[in-house]
């Protein structure tokens, strides 16, 4: 038993070697031929194109896309460990990059209060039917679309301000023993969780989301079963087909912008629990005086610091 253990993890770190040396040629393969993959966004209907989006789409969720972006992280980590500066820019980058984002999105949330109000006032007080917005071109729709509209704000501000709202430390938290324990062993229960919650969960959103996405913008429907040899086959019979169905006849009818919100959210997340685990690896090593450093966090403005962090 203990050699087919030991030969299992042999080939198990074998295969995981070769994955991480391959992103390299994977990476640079990918650089250097940009049209293979990225031909459809000229779109011109052509074989050629249809080749492209399939290439697109099994890459975009494989085993090598993973290791890409892995390999990547490996090489970050480690630079970032020699000049810590470096991984102190990289936090400063994708935390500004979670501010900015939240900051913007999180006015949906106004746009969409303000459509409900008009949407009651058009209802109870005009009775009328329906609502154009827009200027030249407008935006004619029934009134019941514009009521199921008000979930894409929604989703929207999930999608864009769930790592806003981490960087702020606006989440929830049940805490059972993390307040009573010293800096380093918090700082090491961040680097656990990023590494053992966050990341994996945003794998696995993406990789499901990935699929789930274009199975509903194009026919014959992509598997993550299918190899690329098949999927390359398919684009024979490939054919855009966006999902326009809505829950009602006159609903809102662009679901298929929740699976694209779907796969940003898992991207967010997974570039936000790279942020996270660098945060906690630097201030565990630099000490508590690094705590909250270079953190940019929102202020109610001076004399209402009791009520920051209620929110």
């Amino acid at each position: 038993m203990s050699i087919s253990f030991f030969g299992a993890v042999g080939g198990f770190l074998w295969w995981l070697i070769q994955n991480i040396f391959g992103a390299f040629y994977n990476l640079g393969y990918a650089i250097t031929h940009p049209e293979l993959w990225l031909d459809w966004l000229t779109w011109a209907g052509t074989t050629e194109d249809k080749q492209s989006v399939m290439r697109f789409v099994y890459y975009g969720g494989s085993v090598e896309f993973f290791f890409v972006v892995f390999t990547i992280f490996l090489v970050l980590t480690a630079i970032g460990m020699y000049f810590r500066g470096f991984m102190w820019s990289i936090v400063r980058g994708l935390e500004g990059m979670a501010n900015t984002l939240g900051r913007f999105f999180a006015w949906a949330g106004l746009l969409m209060v303000v459509q409900q109000i008009i949407i009651v006032f058009m209802q109870r007080v005009f009775a009328r039917p329906d609502m154009s917005f827009g200027l030249g071109i407008a935006l004619d729709k029934d009134i019941s679309w514009y009521a199921e509209e008000l979930k894409f704000y929604n989703a929207l501000v999930v999608c864009f301000c769930v790592t806003y709202t981490f960087v702020q430390g606006g989440h929830v938290r049940v805490d059972l023993i993390y307040a009573g324990i010293s800096h380093r062993a918090k700082r090491v229960v961040d680097m656990v969780g990023s590494l053992i919650f966050m990341m994996p969960v945003a794998v696995l959103t993406w990789m499901y989301g990935w699929y789930f996405l274009w199975r509903h913008l194009i026919v014959p429907k992509p598997s993550a079963s299918d190899a690329l040899e098949r999927l390359v086959m398919k684009a024979r019979a490939m054919r855009w087909n966006v999902e326009t169905i809505g829950f009602s006849p006159n609903g809102f009818n662009g679901y298929f912008l929740f699976k694209i919100l779907l796969v940003t959210f898992a991207g967010l997340v997974f570039l936000h629990a790279v942020a996270f685990f660098y945060r906690s690896f630097l201030e565990f090593i630099e000490g508590e005086e690094a705590e909250g450093k270079y953190i940019d966090k929102d202020t109610l403005g001076e004399g209402e610091e009791a009520y920051e962090g209620a929110h």
